[in-house]
């Protein structure tokens, strides 16, 4: 597709993501073709800015984000975007943005297209959706909203938005974006388990052992205590990036690659996972806060946290499902802050088998998402000067020329939202479950909390996360490959 005619209002225009990552890749959108002549942006925020200040913000984003940049192609694309001080409070602005919008529906022959972004608190997404309906702002083409995350703070929240939102879109028009399925590797799981028969012949039971994923931080909450008091890892990371990506690891090989069979694919999956008792969160969930050192403060002391909190920086535990190939195979998964590293990697343990050599190691594979993006399998060999056997990596990796061609999580999401390919966001039906899911382990640790005796456990800055984390495991020969 080329030259889409849209109208999209992007609600956060003033903040940081808009600037960091959807300015850039509305950019390269345009350059590759994909909107180019009717289209327009509408950046709303409550700063009092003008046309002119939001373009030199734009401006100033591509130059931040690109080593070279064709300045007659970026004033052109600036051109295009125009700015309308907005209290989303307020239904007397709705008024003026919806004739904001048809002005330039006009003006770019944009036939009624509408895309609605939301890129502000998400304390305002339901406000902003509600808006939207009783304010008539859709248009008479095709109408789409961008729905960034958390979506809900818990399952019945999330209920209350969906209900919202859905008062004026399709669920088919409901983009709930991730911009972890936009990364390269993420998208490359399907790929490697359904075009390889390698792969594809030991991805069940009968071979995995099991699969651990592990989405590691080196930073601290830093800015964002306030928030992150009210939030904590669980629902901050567990609840969107790791669940999306353990249901492509564990759903069954969709009919075709259409984005309903591939949802469809992922809902008769998510039936059957496995909510956990209270009893599997003590044994198999771990809890965290990092502590200080000479140069960092512990959670605990950042600012705008409470000095009481009960809020984790670090979660492991364990998902399983009852159907699908790797149906009763555990999935351990960990993330945190202040790792010793920043790294997304998924590994996938094989079981061991019988040999005539006696000792060998697991085969394992391994997916990095970040920083680099590779896939290696662990294999055995011969050692070359002595008897024995000893571990080898074959090693499928991206040459700087082939990162260079990989684009942004943002745009590549974008790109899908323009041509209307819904297949790497979030349905509803699937989000409903992942909020049961986390919603019965949050549970579990509020009664803990309540009862004045909650496990959290405290780790040191820049090391792996706590040591209980390594007690999750459902066998005493399952350790976390990643160390």
């Amino acid at each position: 597709m080329k030259n889409i005619p849209v109208v999209m209002i992007l609600f956060g225009g003033s903040g940081d993501l808009a600037h960091r990552k959807l300015y850039p890749a509305l950019f390269n959108l345009y350059e590759q073709g994909l909107i180019h002549d009717n289209f327009a942006v509408i950046g709303t925020a409550r700063r009092p800015w003008s046309h002119e200040y939001l373009r030199e913000q734009v401006s100033d984003a591509i130059h931040e984000t690109h080593d070279t940049v064709d300045e007659n192609e970026l004033k052109a694309f600036a051109s295009h975007f125009y700015y309308q001080s907005h209290d989303v409070t307020n239904v007397e602005h709705y008024k003026i943005l919806k004739n904001l919008a048809q002005e330039l529906d006009d003006r770019y022959s944009a036939q009624g297209n509408r895309l609605f972004y939301m890129a502000m608190a998400p304390r305002f997404f339901g406000t902003i959706a509600t808006h939207i309906n009783d304010q008539d702002l859709t248009g008479s083409g095709f109408n789409r909203i961008v729905v960034e995350k958390p979506f809900g703070h818990d399952l019945a929240s999330a209920e209350e938005l969906n209900k919202q939102i859905t008062a004026s879109f399709d669920e088919n028009d409901i983009f709930r974006i991730d911009h972890y399925l936009g990364k390269e590797m993420v998208q490359n799981i399907m790929p490697m388990r359904f075009t390889n028969p390698m792969v594809q012949n030991i991805w069940c039971s009968k071979y995995i052992k099991n699969i651990q994923v592990t989405l590691a931080e080196r930073l601290g909450v830093e800015a964002r205590g306030g928030y992150y008091d009210t939030s904590g890892a669980l629902r901050d990371m567990v609840q969107n990036h790791i669940f999306q990506i353990i249901t492509l690891l564990a759903m069954p090989e969709p009919k075709d690659l259409s984005s309903a069979s591939v949802h469809q694919a992922k809902q008769d999956l998510l039936k059957s996972l496995i909510i956990p008792t209270p009893d599997d969160v003590k044994k198999y969930f771990v809890r965290g806060q990092y502590l200080g050192s000479d140069t960092t403060f512990a959670y605990k002391q950042e600012p705008n946290v409470d000095p009481e909190s009960t809020t984790e920086t670090f979660v492991a535990g364990k998902v399983k499902f009852n159907e699908g190939p790797i149906a009763g195979v555990p999935i351990y998964f960990r993330t945190g802050k202040e790792f010793k590293e920043k790294k997304n990697r998924i590994d996938i343990v094989l079981k061991h088998i019988n040999n005539p050599y006696g000792q060998a190691h697991s085969n394992n594979i391994t997916i990095v998402i970040d920083p680099t993006s590779e896939i290696y399998f662990t294999i055995n060999g011969k050692r070359i000067d002595q008897p024995g056997i000893r571990r080898e990596n074959l090693t499928y990796e991206f040459s700087k020329a082939e990162m260079a061609k990989v684009p942004d999580g943002y745009e590549r999401l974008l790109h899908d939202v323009f041509v209307n390919d819904s297949t790497n966001f979030t349905h509803w039906s699937e989000l409903k479950r992942y909020w049961e899911f986390i919603d019965a382990v949050e549970d579990a640790w509020q009664k803990e909390n309540e009862a004045g005796n909650p496990a959290i456990a405290q780790y040191l800055p820049y090391r792996m996360g706590p040591k209980e984390a390594n007690t999750i495991f459902e066998s005493p020969t399952e350790h976390w490959i990643y160390e």
